[in-house]
């Protein structure tokens, strides 16, 4: 049988899944670096993810060290990454990836980048490959579907990216965990998202110390 699409992200308590952005009409990577808001964004992204960055899993698979925390975050980072057998993300998450990510970049399976750009396959340490996708979100996921076999697609981002694929009925379900920080501006997660075609079933919801976990089920409305 194939896999279940997905997503699974860290959001605020007030709805934003990354910072402000810092982008503008003049604003090249270089300019970026050098910009006084970027200690700020990099210091709320931090937050956000706060809950991760301690596990024993999240380390082990960046190379970060032995040791770490094991429990139920422990648990979720670890079964997140089971059940996916391949990815799917938007240009602009590549594109702030590829300058942040080890040379082993830590998804280890194919990812389908969804971009206008023509680019042939980036094939990096630890068996992930990056592919170029010029034809579509429905193109992207076919490829993805055949790639992954009979485990799970992931819908890794941007929010924009996931919102398309939500609007067009193709995601299964997804799970966010709720960080206990407040953004006050930044990326929605749902910005654009079409609630008069989506009823969501909740799923679990459990707490740590750290975060809260929540996931559903995607049904037509």
């Amino acid at each position: 049988m194939a896999g279940k699409v997905f997503f699974s992200v860290s959001m605020s308590l007030d709805g934003f899944s990354a910072p402000e952005s810092m982008e503008g009409p003049l604003a090249t990577p270089e300019q970026r670096k050098q910009d006084p808001r970027l200690e700020r964004w990099m210091a709320q992204w931090m937050e956000l993810q706060a809950w991760i960055f301690p596990q024993r899993f999240f380390r082990e698979n960046l190379k970060l060290g032995e040791g770490g925390e094991e429990g139920r975050d422990n648990d979720i980072a670890r079964e997140t990454f089971a059940r996916t057998g391949s990815s799917v993300m938007g240009k602009r998450m590549f594109d702030g990836g590829e300058q942040a990510w080890p040379e082993e970049a830590p998804f280890h399976t194919p990812v389908f980048v969804v971009t206008h750009q023509r680019r042939d396959p980036w094939e990096r340490p630890g068996g992930t490959t990056f592919h170029f996708v010029n034809d579509g979100i429905h193109s992207a996921l076919g490829q993805a579907r055949d790639a992954a076999g009979e485990r799970d697609i992931r819908i890794a981002g941007g929010s924009e990216t996931i919102v398309q694929y939500l609007n067009a009925g193709l995601v299964d379900e997804f799970s966010i965990a709720l960080s206990p920080v407040l953004f006050g501006a930044g990326t929605r997660l749902f910005d654009g998202v079409d609630a008069s075609r989506i009823a969501l079933e909740p799923i679990r919801s459990e707490s740590s110390s750290r975060a809260t976990h929540l996931s559903y089920a995607v049904h037509p409305r």
